[in-house]
């Protein structure tokens, strides 16, 4: 993209080709054509973040005779877009929290809140925790993240409120801001970044720019160091060059071969070990633990041995059950990424396609879009965009699409941008929510 086209022109632009292009009057057309049949099917959708709260909003939207029940263990949804900024003291909590009475009243979502134990894909149904089970013709997976506990030597489940991971926005974000603001003035946070592929946001480097910002203004002495098993990761030049202006010294970070891949975890101590065998002691630890598809999918078979789940990715159903679509942060969607704008993306082309095949009506081409803002102090944003469509049996890169901030941009330039960051958050979690 142009450095002359602004992000928020971009995001105008990559949103109408996602709903013109993609769903245009599409869904009217099947409704009208429809109305009068006698079949209500079920889609049962299992988790409520980005992708499964967008897929059942927008099945509702193409056709409100589908009956739509939507399972969520928490009551409220807290979002992991925007929860670096509750650890870096710039929100507060209730801000970055969602509730789905709109989806109840406004759309006519069953919404129930439990947990779904296992899946049958040859009886079609859900059961939950409570003994209960759900039928369904069409199951939508979107369970996000799990961790991989044991992939570090030393560090357990039991330990995540000692050394909060933060990666999934709720009561961790509160102990790792809590540990933060409690830490003796001079102290280290180190955070320890985990392998690709990761979901971001968070962004563990967004993270650390918070943080420093929080350090800068109340321990000044401070510092944060990054320990990452990767040799560079997203927006690396704009991250560095925003480190050095706004916080100088105050940010390390050490790539994988010069000591930044941790092996072992002292949890007692709060020191980790590179596998170089060298301590690395913090007042504060944010360990980032490797991470697979969320444990569901992992329990109804929809993942291989990468520990993420194979997808067609026009309809994102299952390659390993039919009837059962996967969306988020546990599908392959490679080369979308695993973050909330694409998972949203992927809600709405998964509802396409689900109302297509029960409708017996044509699918729309689909296409997808992708913004990735960080915030790197209060009135410093930063951010890389793409769009993508369907090419064949797989997702591509629309080539000439997007961009990323230029490395050459004035203060304006980049307050603009921090703007823009909240511009995107409200219409986003809106699109989803409301």
């Amino acid at each position: 993209m142009n450095n002359k086209t602004s992000r928020r022109r971009f995001l105008q632009l990559s949103g109408s080709v996602l709903s013109a292009a993609s769903l245009g009057m599409w869904p009217l057309n099947l409704i009208a054509g429809n109305s009068g049949k006698p079949t209500t099917y079920r889609v049962v959708i299992v988790g409520g973040g980005f992708g499964g709260a967008t897929c059942a909003k927008y099945i509702k939207l193409f056709d409100p005779s589908i009956d739509v029940t939507l399972v969520e263990r928490d009551v409220r949804f807290v979002t992991c877009p925007f929860s670096n900024l509750v650890i870096g003291g710039l929100r507060d909590i209730n801000s970055i929290t969602h509730d789905y009475s709109v989806l109840k009243k406004k759309y006519g979502i069953n919404v129930v809140q439990g947990d779904v134990v296992d899946i049958d894909a040859v009886k079609n149904t859900l059961l939950l925790k409570n003994g209960k089970s759900l039928p369904y013709d069409k199951a939508v997976v979107s369970p996000g993240i799990d961790f991989l506990w044991n992939s570090v030597e030393g560090y357990t489940e039991k330990d995540v409120d000692i050394l909060p991971h933060a990666w999934k926005a709720g009561k961790q974000t509160i102990v790792l801001k809590s540990q933060i603001e409690a830490m003796p003035d001079g102290g280290v946070v180190v955070i320890v970044a985990p392998p690709n592929p990761f979901r971001c946001p968070p962004g563990p480097y967004e993270r650390a720019s918070l943080i420093a910002g929080y350090l800068k203004q109340y321990k000044p002495k401070s510092k944060v160091v990054i320990l990452d098993a990767k040799q560079k990761f997203s927006k690396m030049p704009l991250f560095t060059q925003a480190w050095d202006t706004l916080y100088p010294g105050m940010i390390e970070w050490v790539a994988g071969t010069s000591g930044g891949r941790v092996t072992e975890i002292d949890v007692a101590k709060k020191t980790v070990f590179n596998e170089l065998g060298d301590p690395i002691a913090g007042a504060v630890v944010n360990y980032i633990p490797h991470q697979a598809a969320g444990a569901i999918a992992r329990k109804a078979d929809l993942t291989d041995a990468s520990g993420w789940c194979p997808v067609n990715q026009k309809t994102f159903e299952s390659t390993k059950h039919k009837n059962i679509h996967v969306i988020g942060d546990s599908a392959v969607a490679t080369p979308l990424p695993k973050s909330g704008y694409a998972a949203n993306s992927e809600g709405k082309m998964c509802a396409a396609a689900i109302v297509s095949e029960l409708n017996a009506a044509v699918m729309p081409d689909p296409s997808y879009s992708n913004t990735c803002y960080s915030l790197i102090g209060k009135n410093y944003g930063i951010s890389v965009a793409a769009v993508y469509r369907y090419d064949g049996n797989k997702i591509i890169k629309v080539k000439g699409s997007g961009g990323i901030s230029p490395i050459k941009a004035d203060d304006s330039f980049r307050r603009a941008e921090a703007l823009y960051t909240s511009s995107w958050y409200a219409n986003i979690t809106r699109d989803t929510f409301s």
